[in-house]
C-alpha cells in the first residue's frame, strides 16, 4: 500500500516508512490538478514577461539581472550545475529518500509552479529504488538545502549519479535500467526542486524517531540502575509529577514505574534511603524535559514536512506570486539544536548513575567497580572512561548551530540557519548516546547479578536480553567488544522491543 502525498498528513512515522522501509508513494489526484493549475498560471506570466525571481531573473545577488527568452530556457540547467557544489562523503540513502518524499509533498500543494512530470519522476525514483548520490555537506540551511538538493535535480536532466540495485551508476544509466523517463528542466523547474530545507528536515525527522526510542531505553537503563542501587522509588510516584504539570515527567515516571513493577524494591521489601542523590531521584524531570523538547521539535518538523517551503510561492487562485524566505531552516534548526542538547543531558545523567554503580562509597554495598576481585581486577573502571570520552564529544557538539550564521552571496544571503550542521551533529550526538547508555545498561546488569532480591518484570526482561549478548564479568577481559556490542544492542532497540512486549508500551 502506497503513502499518498497530497501536501498534508505526512508524519514522521510515514516518512520513516518511505525512507527506511522503501514504502511506495503516490501523488494524489487533487495534488496533480493543483500543480497543473499553478503551472498554467506560471506559463501565462512567463509569456507576459512578468518579472519573477528565479524564473526569468538570476538568483541571490543576481536577482536584479533579467534574463531574455533564450536564457530562460537554459538558466535552470546552469542553476543546477552551479549549485551542485557539495563536498565529501555521500548522505545515507535513507536521508535522500526522505528529502525526496518531503519535496514531493511540498509540490503537492500546487504552489511551486513546477511541471507535474518532474515531480512524478521523483515519485518513480522512490518507487523503483533510484536514489541520487548526494554529498552530505555543503548546505547552510537557506535558501534551503541547495547543494544536496541540486544533486537530486541533476537526475531530472539525466545527469549526476544514482544508486540502483546496490550499485552506484551514472545517473542516466540508473534511470534507463529502472525504466524512468527523463523530463528535463524548463523554466522554474530546477529551483522548484532545490529551494527548500528538505534534506535537513528529513534527517531531523529520522533522528526524532530514533531519539524517542533511545529515550525509552534511557528509562530502561535508569530502572535497572535504580533497582541495583536500592533506590527510594517514592520520587517516581506519578501523582508527584502530575502536581507540577509537565507531561514529559509524568510519562517518564510512569514508564520507570512500569519497569520495576512486581519487584521487591517497588513493593517496599528492600530497605532504602529516605532521599537519594539527584541522579537517582530526578530522572523523570530530566528525561521528561527531553520528552517535552522532542514533542515541540516534532511539531515543528511535521509543520515543515507539510508546508510550502519554497521561493517564490505561487497562488493561482489570486493570480499571484510572492517572493520571500520560506526556505529558511531556522524553524527546524532551533528546536533540533535543543534536541541535541537534551540527548547530551540525558547521557550525562546516565553516566552519573553508572558512576554510582562503580563507586563503593555510593553503591549501597556493591563491590568496587562491580568486580569480585578488586585490586587484582579493575572491573568496569575503564568502561566509565569510555563513556566519559563520548560525553565530552557530545558536549562539544551541543553548541547550537543555529547561531552560527556566516553571510554568503555577497551579503544577499546574510543570515542562514546552518540547519544542516545541526542535523549532522545531532546524528553524531545520538551515535555517542547509544554507547553511553549501553555502558550504563551493561554496568546495571553486572550490578543486578550481585543482588539477591526479586526485580521488576521489565528490569528482569532487560537483564535477560543483555545476557544474551554480554556475559557477566567474572574476571577481567578486554571490554572493547562488550562496549561495542552494547552500543549496537541499544541502537537495534532489541531491549526496548522485548521489554515493551513484556510490560506494555513505555510511552
Amino acid at each position: 500500500m502506497a503513502t499518498i502525498l497530497d501536501g498534508g498528513g505526512l508524519t514522521i512515522e510515514k516518512l520513516v516508512q518511505i525512507a527506511r522501509q522503501n514504502e511506495k508513494v503516490e501523488l494524489s489526484g487533487d495534488a496533480v490538478e493543483r500543480m497543473k493549475k499553478c503551472r498554467a498560471m506560471l506559463e501565462k506570466k512567463i509569456k507576459a514577461r512578468e518579472i519573477m525571481y528565479g524564473v526569468n531573473t538570476g538568483i541571490g545577488e543576481f536577482s536584479e539581472v533579467v534574463l531574455d527568452d533564450d536564457q530562460v530556457k537554459e538558466f535552470q540547467k546552469y542553476l543546477i550545475y552551479n549549485h551542485s557544489a557539495g563536498i565529501g562523503d555521500p548522505a545515507p540513502i535513507e536521508y535522500v529518500r526522505g528529502a525526496m518524499a518531503a519535496r514531493i509533498n511540498v509540490h503537492a500543494h500546487g504552489n511551486s509552479g513546477i511541471r507535474p512530470e518532474v515531480t512524478q519522476m521523483m515519485v518513480e525514483m522512490l518507487n523503483k529504488g533510484v536514489t541520487p548520490f548526494v554529498c552530505q555537506k555543503g548546505s547552510v540551511g537557506a535558501c534551503g538545502d541547495l547543494a544536496p538538493m541540486s544533486q537530486i535535480a541533476l537526475l531530472m536532466m539525466g545527469e549526476g549519479k544514482a544508486y540502483y540495485n546496490g550499485e552506484l551508476l551514472d545517473g542516466k544509466m540508473a534511470l534507463e535500467k529502472a525504466g524512468i523517463p527523463i523530463p528535463g528542466l524548463r523554466a522554474r523547474d530546477g529551483l522548484a526542486v532545490i529551494n527548500g530545507s528538505n534534506l535537513l528536515t528529513a534527517m531531523s525527522a529520522l533522528l526524532l524517531y530514533d531519539t524517542n526510542r533511545w529515550l525509552k531505553q534511557a528509562e530502561i537503563g535508569a530502572a535497572m540502575s535504580l533497582e541495583a542501587l536500592k533506590a527510594n522509588m517514592t520520587p517516581y510516584t506519578p501523582k508527584l509529577h502530575e502536581a507540577r504539570g509537565f507531561s514529559g515527567a509524568v510519562r517518564s515516571a510512569v514508564a520507570i514505574g512500569r519497569m520495576v513493577a512486581g519487584g521487591d524494591l517497588a513493593e517496599h521489601r528492600v530497605k532504602c534511603k529516605v532521599q537519594d542523590a539527584y541522579s537517582m531521584r530526578s530522572t523523570p524531570q530530566v528525561i521528561g524535559a527531553a520528552h517535552d523538547a522532542l514533542q515541540y521539535a516534532r511539531t515543528q518538523v511535521e509543520i515543515e514536512l507539510n508546508g510550502v517551503g519554497d521561493n517564490p510561492v505561487f497562488f493561482p487562485d489570486e493570480n499571484l506570486q510572492l517572493s520571500g524566505a520560506n526556505f529558511q531552516g531556522s524553524p527546524v534548526s532551533v528546536p533540533m539544536d535543543m534536541v541535541g542538547a537534551c540527548i547530551t543531558m540525558v547521557s550525562v545523567l546516565s553516566e552519573r548513575r553508572m558512576n554510582r554503580l562503580n563507586n563503593p562509597a555510593l553503591s549501597a554495598g556493591l563491590p568496587p567497580f562491580l568486580t569480585k576481585g578488586a585490586g587484582m581486577f579493575s572491573g568496569l573502571m575503564l568502561s566509565q572512561y569510555t563513556a566519559d570520552s563520548l560525553i565530552v564529544e557530545q558536549r562539544i557538539l551541543s553548541m547550537p548551530a543555529s547561531v552560527q550564521s556566516i553571510p554568503a552571496a555577497a551579503d544577499q544571503e546574510d543570515f542562514v540557519s546552518m540547519g544542516m550542521n545541526t542535523a549532522i551533529k545531532n546524528g553524531q550526538i545520538l551515535d555517542n548516546a547509544y554507547g553511553v547508555l549501553g555502558i550504563e545498561i551493561m554496568a546495571a546488569a553486572q550490578a543486578l547479578d550481585f543482588r539477591d532480591y526479586k526485580f521488576g518484570h521489565g528490569v528482569t526482561k532487560a537483564k535477560e536480553v543483555v545476557r544474551r549478548h554480554v556475559d557477566f564479568l567474572d574476571i577481567d577481559r578486554p571490554l572493547y567488544p562488550d562496549n561495542t556490542r552494547m552500543k549496537e544492542l541499544v541502537e537495534s532497540c532489541e531491549i526496548l522491543d522485548e521489554v515493551e512486549s513484556t510490560v506494555g508500551s513505555l510511552g
